[in-house]
């Protein structure tokens, strides 16, 4: 039989860090796990996982800015190890309250240190966690993950040409079908449907990594159908708009036959327009 804490996945002892995992794992009572948390961080134990995991319980109470703040205001309790971490942590905060240019700004101070040499305190890879499994990231996914997200942050300020540049970007250095269906919309947004599509149809016929995820497969597919759907109103538009331009000229003289002294069927502007018209047509 298997120790309880390797069951359900919790560290062993009885330390504040240790029920403050308990509570918020095996209990599922997020409210105390934050006040054991708090307690953990206090006492100074396991104070890089106490904040980093209080950050994310936090954010599950939608109590989003107090987790900002206390990241903000207890990471100089951390490790150096620890601030890269909360960094990404911060960054996930301030994209789920709407602070984007916050979220901007930590993104390109990322991509700074990246650029410097600075990143992953300088070793080429290092090691992530997701769903409770362990894996390993190149400072190249590194780079691509933090223009994907900086290209997401664009896109929420409707700034579509910063967004298209980053995406593009991205998809040099370790492209992927979820970037791919973002650059995709920037362009869709630009009216620019002739690419827009031809990216789209990248990630259905899979050419793109990634393209066998049936999510991102789908959502190819929404973005191909709504690219479809505007380009059809476009069409329709300008039709309508040149019938309504022809209609709004002989309504417009026959109104003025109307009136007109029968020596002068058309006033000379409306004959000016008319050659300028012509001119046109030829």
């Amino acid at each position: 039989m298997e120790p309880f804490h390797v069951i359900h996945k919790v560290p062993a002892g009885d330390t504040p860090y240790v029920r403050a995992k308990h509570a918020q794992l095996v209990e599922k009572d997020l409210e105390a796990s934050v006040v054991l948390f708090w307690k953990a961080i206090n006492a100074g134990d396991r104070v890089d996982s106490a904040l980093k995991d209080m950050a994310v319980v936090m954010k599950q109470l939608d109590r989003t800015e107090e987790a900002i703040e206390a990241v903000k205001s207890f990471r100089c309790r951390c490790s150096k190890n620890a601030q890269e971490s909360l960094d990404n942590v911060l960054i996930d905060l301030y994209k789920k309250c709407g602070k984007i240019d916050e979220q901007i700004d930590l993104i390109k101070r990322k991509l700074r240190l990246i650029y410097q040499g600075e990143a992953f305190n300088g070793k080429p890879t290092k090691t992530a966690r997701s769903h409770g499994k362990k894996f390993q990231v190149s400072v190249k996914q590194e780079t691509s993950r933090l223009l994907g997200n900086l290209g997401w942050a664009y896109m929420q300020k409707h700034d579509y040409i910063a967004s298209e540049v980053v995406y593009q970007k991205a998809q040099m250095i370790d492209p992927d079908a979820n970037k791919a269906n973002n650059l995709g919309l920037c362009l869709i947004k630009q009216g620019r449907y002739g690419q827009a599509r031809s990216v789209l149809e990248d990630v259905l016929e899979a050419r793109v990594p990634g393209s066998i995820d049936t999510k991102a497969r789908d959502r190819a597919q929404e973005l191909l159908m709504e690219l479809d759907s505007k380009q059809s109103k476009r069409a329709f538009a300008e039709l309508l708009n040149f019938t309504l331009d022809v209609d709004f000229f002989k309504g417009l003289e026959l109104f003025v036959d109307e009136w007109a002294p029968v020596r002068t069927r058309r006033l000379p502007i409306f004959e000016e327009i008319s050659q300028f018209r012509d001119q046109i047509a030829c």
